[in-house]
């Protein structure tokens, strides 16, 4: 069960949590728009609210008030390979001996069904077929037989994959990173209290400030009454598996994730994409929203290089489509009839700018091909004399197992066609693509420090049928006050 989601939580020192982790699931809305939810505790119970849709459509007035407490975590979720459906909608609850567990899982785990297996085996009963439920099973059991640290770090070595989690153990609230650091994770400060979430733009809708990432293996506990957080290093890695989809297509331009704005590295992307290979053109134009960041970078770059060239007349940046924001990404939409009749309905071209003129539209990536085939055709039909794509990540050959659902082989446009082939399934006079060199560049790591699968069919995790393009990395750090 692929699950692309954000996840939060928040302890505070003198009021509710709900409405704060309410505004943050607004603020990682773009990250999952099938379900939402809330899970708090008062210190006494815990109180839950887990419904589909929108978060506005999730919580309607009123629902709020009954999640007491001033610790709690939240979730949105997106559909993916696991359908529309309600079974997976979290944070997860579960109630046992040594009290209540809630959590909120982004990531997917490639050993799911052997823990699963394993805990059957022992009597646990499962209600749905996700990873998260799995995850809560695990660690309920060893809460039953160790203290916080050491129970999590005995799921941490049980566990293998992407995750990062928002856990509620009772009151206290806790975020995990798995060892590779493969989704996002950071700790934020507010004015009476801590928070946890996927991105940094949820802690500035709380007007808070970041303190830092969540490191990779990390264990992060915040004190229950909003004064600090304790930090356990549970599991090192030699490596690390940072998704760059992250930086490509799925933050919040406004976000920080693992040191790097956003913004600033797609711009920097765009900037390679010139490089790499520009072409004269009368205007350049994003794909809204996700190709804003690119096509800036690339037509300031491709500005700067005229100027040096001495040529008179500079390229265009101008918007050539617009959007219809009622429309919700065509990217996670479940089936191909939904995805082909969004495009349409998403986005329409503004015929003065096209018209009669050359046009490279900037992307932020071609997955199934779907999108770009009817781009191109809409700017014939407005009038366009040429249409160049440009695309800021190289193409995309293979699944994604850590939690994009990216859709299968199949699917994929790049997965048996050239480039060539591609530019003339989509119909554009030119078609070129991001290196993996410049992805590493921009994000200032070596590749062996991403999770670059989805682009080379080599993984950073033993995956059944797939190749390997390292060593699956064990536990093997030593947290200061755990002992197994």
């Amino acid at each position: 069960m692929h699950e692309k989601c954000g996840v939060v939580g928040i302890s505070l020192r003198d009021r509710d949590a709900a409405r704060p982790l309410y505004y943050s699931l607004y603020a990682l809305q773009h990250r999952g728009q099938e379900s939402t939810g809330i899970v708090t505790h008062d210190g006494f119970q815990q109180h839950s609210h887990v419904e589909m849709g929108l978060v506005s459509e999730a919580f309607e007035e009123g629902d709020l008030e009954p999640l007491n407490g001033s610790n709690g975590i939240g979730h949105v979720r997106y559909p993916t390979s696991g359908g529309v459906n309600n079974c997976c909608a979290q944070p997860f609850s579960v109630s046992f001996k040594s009290g209540s567990l809630g959590l909120a899982h982004n990531g997917n785990l490639v050993n799911t069904k052997a823990v699963r297996d394993e805990l059957a085996g022992l009597g646990h009963a499962f209600t749905s077929e996700g990873d998260t439920e799995v995850i809560a099973h695990d660690l309920a059991r060893n809460l039953l037989e160790a203290d916080l640290v050491r129970a999590v770090k005995r799921t941490m070595n049980r566990i293998h994959g992407s995750y990062s989690l928002t856990v509620m153990h009772d009151e206290t609230v806790m975020g995990v990173r798995d060892p590779k650091g493969n989704r996002p994770l950071c700790i934020g400060e507010l004015e009476d209290g801590y928070v946890l979430a996927s991105e940094s733009a949820a802690v500035d809708t709380l007007d808070g400030g970041i303190v830092r990432d969540v490191r990779p293996g990390e264990l992060v506990v915040l004190d229950p009454n909003g004064t600090g957080f304790e930090s356990y290093q549970l599991v090192d890695a030699e490596t690390t598996a940072h998704c760059f989809f992250e930086h490509i297509y799925f933050a919040r331009p406004d976000s920080i994730i693992d040191g790097e704005l956003v913004y600033e590295v797609r711009r920097e992307l765009g900037r390679s994409l010139w490089e790499e290979s520009g072409i004269e053109t009368d205007v350049v134009m994003p794909v809204p929203d996700s190709g804003r960041s690119f096509a800036s970078g690339y037509a300031e770059a491709a500005n700067e290089a005229q100027r040096v060239s001495e040529s008179a007349s500079g390229v265009e940046f101008a918007e050539g489509l617009m959007k219809n924001r009622y429309v919700g990404r065509t990217f996670i939409m479940p089936t191909q009839d939904e995805r082909e009749r969004a495009v349409r309905l998403k986005l329409n071209p503004i015929r003065s700018t096209v018209e009669g003129r050359t046009v490279t539209i900037i992307d932020d990536s071609i997955v199934r091909g779907t999108t770009s085939t009817q781009l191109v055709e809409l700017l014939h039909e407005a009038g366009a004399e040429e249409v160049h794509v440009r695309i800021g990540a190289p193409p995309i050959v293979a699944p994604c197992y850590m939690g994009i659902d990216m859709a299968s082989r199949e699917e994929l446009i790049a997965a048996d066609r050239s480039v060539a082939e591609i530019r003339d399934e989509i119909k554009a006079d030119s078609l070129s693509y991001l290196s993996i060199e410049a992805i590493a560049g921009a994000l200032g790591r070596t590749e062996t420090d991403l999770c670059l699968g989805c682009v080379t069919g080599e993984y950073p995790y033993d995956i059944e049928g797939e190749r390997t393009d390292r060593e699956v990395t064990r536990p093997t750090g030593q947290p200061s006050g755990a002992d197994d």
